[in-house]
Order: C-alpha cells, then sequence, then structure tokens
C-alpha cells in the first residue's frame, strides 16, 4: 500500500503538470486562453495530463523501451513546465486548493488511502494471467514488435492503457511491475463522484448527480479488482468521467465550445482505450455545432488535427503489432506487411470475441439471429442487469424522441442533455448487438435508462411547489439504496481483509509452465489451462506457429500461415 501510495502521488503530479502544459498551450493556440480559466477543476488538468501522457507513452513505445528513459523525460518536461509557468501554475494550483474547504480535502485525503488499499490487493482479472501482464512487460521490455500477435493473438489487442501502465510500472527499478494506473483513474473518479453530497443542500439531483451515483455503483463493483490493469476499467472509467462534466457543463450553461471540445477529445482518447467507446465520439455533435455556427475554421481544423493526434499512435501501434490497422477487424485491409496476421485467424478471433461476448462458447454458431442467442444470455445476467437492460431497450426511441422535440422547440439546454443520453443509449445498442459482455459495456447498460427518464422528469417535473417534495424523495430514495450497498460493500471488504501488502502491492499471479524453443529462444506456454502470467516471459496459451523476423525477440514474428502465403 505505501508503495502505491506513492505511485499514486507521482501519478498525480506527472499528470497535472502535463495537464496544466496541454490545457495552457491549447487555449492560447484557440485564443481561449480566458475561457473558463477560473473555473477549470483539478480533475480536468488531471484527466488531461493522463490522456496527453498516454498518447506521450505510445509515440515512445515506437522507438523504444518504456521505462526509465520514458520516465526521465517525462520528469524532464514536468519540471521545465514547473520552471516556465511558475507563477501561473502556482497560482492556479493555490487558487484550486483554496477553493476546497477543509472537509473536502480530508474527504480526498480518505478517499486516498482507501483506493491505495484497494489497488494494494484484491483479484486479479482472468485476461490479466492471460495477456495483459504479458502485453505490458512487451512494452516495458520492447516497445513495440512487430507481428507480436502471430505469438499470441489477444497480444494485438492494442489497448493505450497498456503503454500507461508500463510507464507507471517501475519495473525498470529491478523488483515488480506494479500496476496502479486503473485504481488512480478510480480513485479520479470517485472524487468527482463525491460531489453528489452538494446535492443535499440544493434539496434536488441533476442529471450529473444521477450519473454520479451510478459511477459510484460501478466504483464499489470494481473496488476489490482494479488492481488489475484490464482495458475494460480504464475505458469504463473515462467513459463515466466524459459524460458527468458534460451533463455539468450543460447544466452550469457553458456558452464557449472549448470545454465541450476537450470532452470530445476525451472521447477519440477512450477508443485507444477500448474499441467499444466509439459511439462516445457523438458527444463531439455538441462542439462541432457551436464551431459550425461560429464559422470558426481555425477551431474546427485544429481539433480535427488533435483529434488525430490523439489517435494515431495507437493505430500505428495496430498495424506494427497486427498488420491490421483495427484489429481484429478486417473490413479495412491497407497493409501487407509481411508480420500481418492471417485474414483467416483475425477474422475467427472477431468471431470468438462476439460470441463469447454473447454467452456462447462455441464459434460455429456465431451466424446464429439474435432470438436464438439472446434469450440464454439474457436469462443469465444478473436480475438488476436484467432490469437496466430492459430499461435500456425502453430508453432508446424515448431518448431520440426527447432530443428531436427539444430541437424543434429550441430548447437547448433539455435539448443538449438528451445529447448525452442519446449517445449512451446508442453505446448501448452497439454493445448489445456486437459483443454483449456486461464488464465491456456496463457503463451504457447502467446509464442508458436513468440518464434518459431521469433527463425527462428533470425537464417535465420542475423544481417548484409539489416538484421540490418529488425530487426530495428521489434524493432519499438514492441516499437509502446507497447506504444498503454501501454496508454490502463495507462487509465484503471487512470479510477479505488481510494484513498484507501494506508495503508493496500484491504481484501478478504467475503459473506453472513449460518451456519450448524456436529457433534457439526458449518459450513459454502453461502446463495446464492457458494463463501464464508475467514472469514467463516470452510465452503464449500454447505453443506458436511462429519464425523470428530477425536475430532476436526485437525483431519480430511472421505468422508460419503468412509465410506460405508470401512464398
Amino acid at each position: 500500500m505505501l508503495s502505491v501510495c506513492l505511485i499514486f502521488l507521482y501519478i498525480l503530479l506527472s499528470a497535472y503538470i502535463a495537464g496544466f502544459l496541454v490545457l495552457t498551450v491549447i487555449g492560447r493556440v484557440f485564443g481561449r486562453e480566458g475561457c473558463r480559466k477560473r473555473k477549470i477543476k483539478p480533475d480536468a488538468y488531471v484527466m488531461a495530463g493522463l490522456a496527453a501522457v498516454t498518447v506521450y507513452a505510445q509515440i515512445f513505445s515506437l522507438f523504444y523501451k518504456v521505462g526509465l528513459l520514458a520516465n526521465l523525460l517525462l520528469v524532464f518536461v514536468c519540471l521545465m513546465t514547473a520552471v516556465l509557468f511558475r507563477q501561473e501554475l502556482w497560482k492556479t494550483a493555490k487558487e484550486q486548493c483554496m477553493g476546497i474547504s477543509g472537509r473536502r480535502k480530508i474527504f480526498y485525503l480518505i478517499l486516498f488511502l482507501l483506493f491505495a488499499y484497494g489497488t494494494s490487493r484484491g483479484i486479479i482479472h482472468y485476461d490479466t494471467g492471460l495477456y495483459h501482464a504479458q502485453s505490458i512487460r512487451w512494452i516495458e521490455e520492447y516497445g513495440v514488435v512487430k507481428g507480436l500477435g502471430n505469438l499470441h493473438c489477444r497480444l494485438a489487442y492494442n489497448s493505450s492503457a497498456f503503454c500507461l501502465s508500463a510507464l507507471y510500472s517501475f519495473s525498470f527499478l529491478g523488483g515488480q511491475s506494479y500496476h496502479c494506473a486503473a485504481g488512480f483513474f478510480a480513485l479520479l473518479l470517485a472524487g468527482m463522484c463525491g460531489e453528489v453530497a452538494s446535492a443535499w443542500k440544493r434539496k434536488r439531483l441533476f442529471l450529473a448527480d444521477i450519473a454520479r451515483l451510478i459511477g459510484i455503483y460501478y466504483l464499489m463493483i470494481i473496488f476489490d479488482e482494479m488492481i488489475s490493469p484490464a482495458s475494460d476499467y480504464f475505458m469504463v472509467l473515462t467513459v463515466f468521467y466524459i459524460v458527468i462534466r458534460y451533463l455539468e457543463l450543460v447544466e452550469e450553461g457553458e456558452k464557449e465550445w472549448l470545454p465541450f471540445a476537450l470532452l470530445a477529445l476525451l472521447g477519440v482518447y477512450a477508443v485507444s482505450l477500448k474499441l467499444s467507446a466509439a459511439p462516445v465520439v457523438l458527444l463531439a455533435v455538441k462542439p462541432a455545432g457551436m464551431l459550425i455556427k461560429e464559422k470558426n475554421g481555425k477551431g474546427i481544423a485544429g481539433f480535427l488535427a488533435l483529434g488525430i493526434g490523439v489517435l494515431l499512435p495507437f493505430l500505428i501501434r495496430n498495424v506494427l503489432i497486427s498488420g491490421w490497422l483495427v484489429y481484429p477487424f478486417t473490413a479495412v485491409d491497407l497493409f501487407s506487411a509481411d508480420w500481418k496476421i492471417p485474414k483467416e485467424i483475425a477474422d475467427y478471433d472477431a468471431k470468438e470475441i462476439q460470441v463469447w461476448g454473447r454467452g456462447i462458447y462455441d464459434v460455429s454458431r456465431y451466424g446464429e439471429s439474435a432470438g436464438k442467442w439472446m434469450k440464454d444470455w439474457f436469462a443469465s445476467q444478473t436480475a438488476l442487469d436484467r432490469l437496466f437492460i430492459l430499461a435500456g431497450l425502453a430508453a432508446v426511441p424515448t431518448s431520440f424522441g426527447a432530443w428531436a422535440a427539444g430541437a424543434v422547440k429550441r430548447l437547448d439546454e433539455q435539448r443538449d442533455m438528451m445529447l448525452a443520453a442519446v449517445t449512451v443509449n446508442l453505446s448501448f445498442l452497439f454493445w448489445m448487438f456486437s459483443a454483449p459482455l456486461i464488464r465491456y459495456g456496463c457503463v451504457y447498460v447502467w446509464l442508458a435508462a436513468p440518464l434518459t427518464f431521469g433527463g425527462l422528469a428533470l425537464w417535465l417535473v420542475p423544481n417548484e411547489r409539489w416538484g421540490k417534495y418529488f425530487w426530495r424523495g428521489v434524493y432519499i430514495l438514492a441516499v437509502l439504496a446507497g447506504l444498503y450497498k454501501f454496508q454490502a460493500w463495507g462487509k465484503e471488504m471487512a470479510a477479505g481483509y488481510s494484513p498484507e501488502y501494506f508495503i508493496y502491492q500484491k504481484d501478478y499471479e504467475n503459473y506453472k509452465v513449460e518451456e519450448y524453443r524456436i529457433e534457439g529462444i526458449t518459450f513459454y506456454r502453461p502446463a495446464e489451462g492457458d494463463r501464464t502470467g508475467y514472469d514467463a516471459f516470452p510465452s503464449s496459451p500454447s505453443g506458436a506457429g511462429i519464425y523470428l523476423r530477425g536475430a532476436g525477440l526485437g525483431d519480430g514474428f511472421i505468422n508460419k500461415e503468412q509465410e506460405d502465403i508470401l512464398e
């Protein structure tokens, strides 16, 4: 836990300073340096910094392994920023600190220690032993390796989260490889969700508060799992952040396009974390409309360029690792590299992802109609998730109708709030008819109905006369439900308490393996099952049918089937 606290502090400082640099430069370039300057919250700098540092880690991985040198360069940039912008940075940090009450500071300290505790121990995700840990170690050892997906197709599931995890793993110190980044994202969201307490003073909830309550529910679920560097957690936590801050901007009546555009960039960043975040980019409709209305060509061109810049390192890594622009989807076939994963393997992998999401473990059933697989899939969900799914299906047409009504009646705030609901509902549909595993898209499942029907209630039930009693009742019900969930979570944490890991973080799990050799180099595969963990490196779930592209591992791999095609 002590190690996690120190890493959390390092992430916090480096991300805050990097975010300050990025937002300051963007503000000056687009002539909006005064835009919401005094309203920017600390978490905005941190989130912007996390995105910037992730892009940096991906770019660095294209040229060298992500370890000591990458951290030294990051520290150098942060120090230079602190020196060059010392007055403005100090003033901003001081103002933000002064704006936080003593009680809230104590609350944040408790959250910091609580999430450091949760990140130091817990359940290691199954897929972490399967490929997360190996993906991160490849980045730590080599950066990017051409054709890595040929060794194990899941190593081609490129996520920018793995580069960020490698940057902050401190494996170069010679001890364990730490995996604290997901826990830090959870801490950031927890601090933001804690703002829901202000609803008590106003005796009602805003739509952003409803999203915060769902966020708290999610945090309680993953609290004992966030030790794993699973890309699902990074994506879901980021999407919660985007939706909450977007709704908050709308409810505050924000008139500038820049804050909305920055959230749209975070949406692009979320896509690099996991492709299932793609529909969230639809929130860019709001700033795009504002820029078009202003006839601001510089802003449009600039943010298109920034969006490409955020996504481009992710796409380049995809091509280098798999030979495909977006693995395992082969509809876009632009490259013919010798390390390319054969199309048949990629197509099979894509089908396997979808059928597993449907709760089917037989790829031959891929072509089944929704009517055949959905009944069993729906029955396999928990009672609460079934309720959310049904409510989400009802919310889809409702959200579109409400958004259209707001547009026709020129009710800007209601239309913009419903844009968030429409975006979440489209994301919900995208998830449901692609790979509907709950952990892939729980943020959409759980937000679809609350944002849609909560937004309509805010619209149709004003906070006047009897309406204020309605909202107080909603708040009380939310508090009671929260207390019930909190006590259940507390019992679970107490039952799982262990005095271990108060100094170091629980390490990756490792498994019994056996050796095999390819062209004189030792590889590992599991003696049983399909997981190898972190230490057995390089490894794959079974013997890999590959050739080395050169003399060593860093030169990459060619699939034997692809070699036959090339010949």
